[in-house]
């Protein structure tokens, strides 16, 4: 990795300016709230991975096992698309602890 520029060196709009270069930045200290996983309560839908907004959504054999809380700035948008089962839903968002 280069070194690390100033911020008035850095480009407007903090834009990536390489490609491939996403899995280096962790963006989950950013959330205030994280997505819980119920796999019990999952219909493997896979509608949170085709609507997350930053790939966080594990998937191990095209079925969910999780999420990539490194990546996951805790949106919801996940919990909002979950079907799930019953009343309860296959995910739910929580307040993060730090």
């Amino acid at each position: 990795m280069s070194e690390l520029k100033k911020y008035k060196e850095l480009a407007l709009g903090g834009n990536i300016e390489k490609s491939g270069t996403a899995v280096d930045f962790k963006t989950g200290d950013w959330r205030s709230s994280r997505p819980v996983y119920h796999p019990e309560n999952c219909i493997q839908c896979l509608f949170c991975w085709v609507y997350c907004p930053d790939s966080a959504v594990i998937l191990k054999d095209g079925q969910v096992t999780g999420f990539n809380l490194d990546h996951c700035k805790g949106c919801g948008i996940c919990a909002h698309e979950c079907p799930g089962k019953k009343k309860v839903k296959a995910i739910v968002m929580e307040e993060e602890v730090k």
